[in-house]
């Protein structure tokens, strides 16, 4: 993990990564879970036995599923330490180019796109995640996210 003193530090870091997190196992219970609480209960996410015969062999997660996963991700990826909260703005060119199969290893990297101050000495940040499965080449979600962080 990453630790910046100071949502400022960031500043000079446009176009670069700020952090990586851990890796994070998506199993078929919490696919499971995403599915009751979104109320998705598509076969290719909850019942292993159809989805073993269907286009990818077995379960996959929820697209959106991986995309919730952002705030776990950048809790093991970086750290501002003098930053009180952050609150989601929004999020820009959301796409799931592979698939993520039940027992997948996941992590994310986080490139910072753009740093706006605004007035109270907080941040408008643009981010970058990008989600890779261990293993594989493609990534399995690219989005970026619009953070605001206050001191």
């Amino acid at each position: 993990m990453k630790t910046y003193e100071n949502i400022s530090d960031l500043q000079p870091l446009v176009g670069e990564i700020i952090g990586t997190s851990d890796w994070l196992a998506l199993e078929q219970e919490r696919i499971n879970l995403f599915a009751d609480a979104t109320g998705d209960h598509q076969w290719i996410h909850v019942d292993p036995v159809r989805a073993n015969d269907g286009p990818f062999g077995v379960p996959i997660a929820h697209g959106f599923l991986t995309l919730s996963l952002l705030p776990a991700f950048s809790h093991t990826a970086f750290k501002l330490k003098n930053s009180s909260t952050g609150v989601n703005y929004g999020l820009d060119k959301v796409r799931f180019p592979a698939p993520v199969p039940v027992g997948s290893l996941v992590r994310a990297h986080f490139k910072l796109l753009s740093f706006d101050a605004l007035e109270n000495g907080g941040a408008q940040l643009k981010i970058e995640m990008t989600v890779e499965r261990q293993g594989t080449g493609k990534p399995v979600c690219i989005a970026e996210s619009i953070v605001r962080r206050f001191p």
